[in-house]
């Protein structure tokens, strides 16, 4: 596509049902698969809970985090590729470093205030546990030879010291910060997005530039001075499944058809993953599994966010849309329901995941003689 033809795109998002229009309308879809996400994201990380062994990623390759860091790139083109259109590129991008200013204190805060709850909870001493050494934060207390470190507030502040389980939101300024980029490439030409895009995603896969040779030009971020630990989340692998979902709520990727054919190879790649999946090699017992996840985790790798996680995301994603594409969307209005307050903020999605994150972090810290009061069931819809 030419700079010229980048110019007939429509400045408002065109959702899957291709409309478009001067208002901005809300979708209720990406509201609602939002909350679900952010649900089972909460579930997730809620020890303690039968429920754990159940959720979709059990069942598959990818799981609720593809489905919250696709809608948020579909947000964001709500959000912020507007801005671009009607205010320029240079003003674009501030606005977007705004966000990524505002979701940096976020994160600081969201690790202070974790931080002071579990000293809070293990002063107390009610279990005898150590919560924030459960949380692996020993290094913010304890000296020792393992991680000598007199600046880990500096390296805290500057991100070269991100702890276990806050990686999420750094994660997303990175893939925030790309956003410029894109729009400026897409000025020229869709394929020179396409093209960034995926070469960043291939240089972000660990095991395929080792074994070109390589290695050295990997890309990723240390997570910690002290060691070889990188980010948990890598956002140069992260920014594929983001920028996917930007494309399509921009319109740069055409809505897919809903045809037989497609929805059989669809439902054949979801229902070919259980065998290989955690129920796989936990129900039904099969070892080849548990084999085959050793032998190819490059390509189911949740760090540098692996192919075959993309593949089953995308697969499911199409079996969640096709039926609705040619439906009323009164369905939508009534399963909201079940998700609410989660999904329905206009704006980005940092705010929704930090209360979900500071949920879930609560829950992990948290007596287990708490997890079971009515209080904190009602607590995630309040």
């Amino acid at each position: 596509m030419t700079a010229a033809d980048t110019h007939a795109i429509p400045s408002r998002p065109v959702t899957a049902l291709g409309a478009s229009s001067g208002a901005r309308v809300r979708d209720l879809r990406l509201d609602f698969f939002r909350g679900i996400a952010m649900f089972i994201i909460l579930i997730a990380h809620t020890p303690g809970n039968f429920l754990t062994s159940w959720i979709p990623a059990r069942w598959g390759f990818s799981d609720a985090t593809e489905i919250f860091v696709f809608c948020s790139g579909m947000a964001s083109a709500i959000a912020f590729g507007g801005a671009f259109d009607r205010m320029g590129w240079v003003l674009g991008s501030a606005r977007v470093a705004f966000r990524v200013w505002q979701v940096y204190w976020a994160h600081v805060g969201l690790f202070f205030a974790t931080l002071a709850l579990t000293v809070f909870l293990t002063d107390l001493d009610i279990t005898g546990r150590n919560y924030w050494g459960q949380l692996n934060l020993w290094m913010m207390f304890v000296e020792s030879d393992k991680w000598d470190n007199p600046d880990i507030l500096l390296s805290f502040m500057t991100l070269r010291y991100v702890p276990n389980y806050f990686d999420i939101l750094p994660m997303y300024m990175v893939v925030l910060i790309g956003m410029p980029v894109i729009m400026w490439l897409s000025r020229y030409s869709l394929w020179f997005v396409a093209a960034f895009v995926g070469i960043v995603w291939l240089m972000a896969q660990n095991a395929l530039m080792i074994a070109l040779g390589l290695g050295a030009y990997h890309l990723e971020f240390p997570a910690e001075p002290w060691t070889d630990r990188q980010w948990f989340f890598n956002p140069f692998g992260w920014q594929l499944i983001f920028f996917t979902g930007f494309a399509f709520m921009r319109g740069w990727l055409p809505k897919p058809p809903v045809t037989t054919w497609l929805i059989v190879l669809a439902t054949v790649i979801v229902i070919a993953n259980i065998p290989l999946s955690n129920i796989g090699i936990r129900e039904f017992g099969f070892d080849w599994a548990r084999e085959w996840r050793s032998d190819y985790k490059a390509l189911i790798s949740k760090s540098d966010f692996g192919i075959l996680r993309y593949v089953h995301f995308l697969s499911l994603a199409y079996l969640a849309w096709s039926p609705q594409a040619t439906r009323a969307r009164g369905c939508w209005h009534r399963a909201q329901v079940f998700c609410p307050e989660f999904g329905t903020r206009s704006s980005p999605s940092s705010s929704r995941l930090v209360s979900n994150r500071w949920l879930s972090l609560s829950y992990r810290c948290s007596p287990p003689a708490l997890w079971d009061l009515p209080w904190t069931c009602s607590a995630v819809t309040q």
